[in-house]
């Protein structure tokens, strides 16, 4: 499960550990996501575990909504992943991995839009292309994640 259809990598001065503390921690994801605002653990989860649900919220100029996630990977320090559906609809698989460098870590932040392609048609229509829009904001997230962990 490695085939996205976008990733990115930044290089961190920090810990895969101090990393991977942020990008799992849900609360945080609105710091740094141009559309993310946030989330909640779902069905008495109180933090990040395999197969852990939870309600991811978004904005996007003035509409919001919400979705749910289920984690797919969890592998402290290493990797955290998680499938996202709308409704009864498949939506995006995301992925942050953790590489140990001599400076710290390499991240990488991966997506695969999971999405109908009716959804696709709405967007076209619309002149929304969500591929160049998450493509800006993977490494808008990641530069921001950055940011906070050599800060």
């Amino acid at each position: 499960m490695d085939s996205f259809d976008f990733s990115d990598t930044i290089s961190i001065a920090a810990s895969p550990e101090v990393v991977f503390a942020l990008v799992s921690n849900l609360a945080l994801m609105g710091s740094w996501s141009p559309e993310n605002t946030g989330g909640s653990w779902l069905d008495g989860a109180t933090a990040a575990a395999l197969g852990a649900r939870f309600e991811g919220t978004n904005r996007s100029g003035d509409d919001t909504w919400s979705t749910t996630a289920t984690v797919t990977h969890f592998e402290p320090a290493s990797a955290f992943g998680f499938h996202v559906t709308w409704e009864d609809y498949d939506i995006s698989d995301w992925l942050f991995t953790l590489t140990p460098t001599n400076e710290g870590c390499d991240l990488r932040e991966s997506w695969s839009d999971c999405r109908p392609a009716s959804f696709l048609e709405e967007d076209a229509e619309a002149g929304f292309d969500r591929a160049a829009f998450t493509r800006t904001s993977i490494r808008t997230t990641i530069e921001r994640l950055k940011e906070t962990c050599e800060a």
